[in-house]
């Protein structure tokens, strides 16, 4: 943890950061492709799969890829043949993902100055899939909703990932793509992010670098 006592100290001793929008993204090509394909709009696919109903299961760890394909694909029935509606939700779990090598960059650069901790509505493969992008080694500590059990915005979720980077809320910086995330943050006390692109993060993580 910083010294309160040093001059220039920035504002956060911590920096919570989100998995998904914001240090990996998925290549929905294909998805889209299908859904042309089998005369809907793109997206229809997606609006399905993420809604609360449908998702949280997922996130929280309750159901595994599988059964949220299945979920997906049972409302798709009667819009498309059922071996189609398979296919999209397939589809969708298997997108392609890569990270984005400016975010990873510059949440390397912050975690040599303060902790770093991933907070992330995220799968029961999400340890894999940090194997896989090279990133296991990207933060001190990974709290991940489908291993607590517990997903943003519920308070709960970012106590547990404050406590573990050592810190009080107030004193953590933290970054998400989702409105609703980034709000409930705030209401904790924490220094908010909301993520659109890598200069976000840049300018927040300014006072660090400094």
């Amino acid at each position: 943890m910083s010294d309160p006592s040093r001059p220039g100290r920035a504002p956060f001793d911590a920096v919570l950061c989100d998995v998904d929008n914001v240090i990996r993204f998925y290549d929905s090509s294909r998805l889209h492709a299908l859904e042309r394909a089998a005369g809907l709009a793109e997206g229809t696919t997606m609006k399905v799969a993420f809604a609360p109903e449908t998702v949280q299961p997922l996130v929280l760890g309750r159901i595994d890829g599988q059964e949220w394909v299945r979920a997906i694909a049972e409302p798709l029935i009667g819009q498309v043949p059922e071996a189609t509606a398979w296919e999209l939700g397939t589809a969708l779990l298997e997108s392609p993902f890569h990270a984005n090598d400016e975010v990873v960059s510059l949440l390397r650069r912050a975690r040599i100055r303060v902790p770093l901790v991933l907070v992330t509505n995220a799968t029961l493969r999400l340890e894999d899939d940090l194997t896989a992008l090279g990133l296991t080694d990207l933060a001190d500590h990974v709290v991940n909703s489908a291993r607590v059990g517990l997903a943003k915005p519920d308070p709960r979720i970012y106590r547990l990932a404050t406590s573990l980077a050592g810190t009080r809320p107030d004193r953590c910086l933290f970054v998400d793509d989702t409105e609703e995330n980034v709000e409930a943050a705030a209401a904790l006390g924490m220094h908010p992010v909301h993520f659109r692109e890598p200069a976000d993060l840049a300018r927040a993580l300014e006072p660090l670098f400094a």
